[in-house]
């Protein structure tokens, strides 16, 4: 069972957190890089909530499509579920997603503005996001609930039963908006997947560019990154290389 859970985890983050700036052309480089990948990014200690572009308030119908995997130190190192995760490869997976003006209670809390410091900045629901992509992959029966610490909202709990959880942590990011159409991000996040026969750790980076289309659609490029975590016993041999890589296409239709 933790095959699974090692790589559907990392499908979630990027639409859980937040982010601050960084030079946007570092991180578009990076996705053409894909997937020439030897290091974690620099990025700046995650602050605050991510605020989203106004084009994409709202709630939306997403079509996320695993285009391409790579274990870049294979065979000597692979990550567990990354050989059944090939079943999700050309595999489309819907779910939706919702982002709303940030509430007021919420500015309050965080120590971000937004771009262009306007007074009502667009945020993302991260618990109904992070509910509806799992049970887009656990199915709509799974017992799945999603809290996000109400003094951090760079941490959540993802409670699949009283005995399965998952404790993500943003610990690093970065963002640009590119022009009034494009708006790239990235983000590291630290996991912890818990049973009461086992706990598995590990780091997921996610870097994402959407681009807003004429039609009101919105699309998609996100690479994901598994990197090992100081605890595993290959850690030393792997350093700061991502042990898996995974390449999706997302898709968002207004709901």
């Amino acid at each position: 069972m933790l095959r699974f859970w090692v790589t559907f985890w990392s499908i979630l983050f990027i639409w859980l957190f937040n982010i601050s700036s960084v030079r946007a052309e570092a991180l578009t480089e990076r996705l053409h890089q894909f997937p020439d990948w030897h290091n974690k990014p620099s990025l700046s200690v995650a602050k605050g909530d991510l605020i989203y572009p106004d084009w994409m308030n709202g709630i939306w119908q997403v079509t996320s499509t695993l285009l391409q995997q790579v274990a870049p130190l294979a065979p000597e190192i692979v990550t567990p579920g990354f050989d059944s995760n090939r079943r999700y490869l050309n595999r489309p997976m819907q779910f939706q997603v919702r982002f709303a003006p940030e509430s007021t209670s919420d500015r309050q809390k965080s120590s971000i503005l937004s771009f262009n410091n306007r007074q009502v900045s667009v945020v993302a629901d991260r618990a109904f996001n992070g509910k509806e992509i799992a049970l887009a992959y656990l199915g709509n029966d799974a017992p799945v609930s999603v809290k996000v610490d109400p003094n951090n909202p760079n941490r959540q709990v993802t409670f699949l039963s009283e005995e399965k959880q998952l404790i993500s942590t943003v610990t690093a990011r970065g963002s640009e908006t590119l022009g009034s159409d494009k708006f790239v991000a990235t983000e590291m996040t630290q996991q912890v997947f818990q049973s009461q026969s086992q706990i598995y750790l590990n780091e997921v980076e996610t870097t994402t560019a959407y681009q807003y289309l004429r039609s009101g659609k919105i699309v998609a490029q996100q690479i994901t990154a598994i990197y090992l975590s100081p605890q595993d016993p290959d850690y030393f041999q792997a350093g700061d290389r991502p042990v898996a890589l995974y390449r999706y296409e997302l898709k968002l239709n207004r709901f």
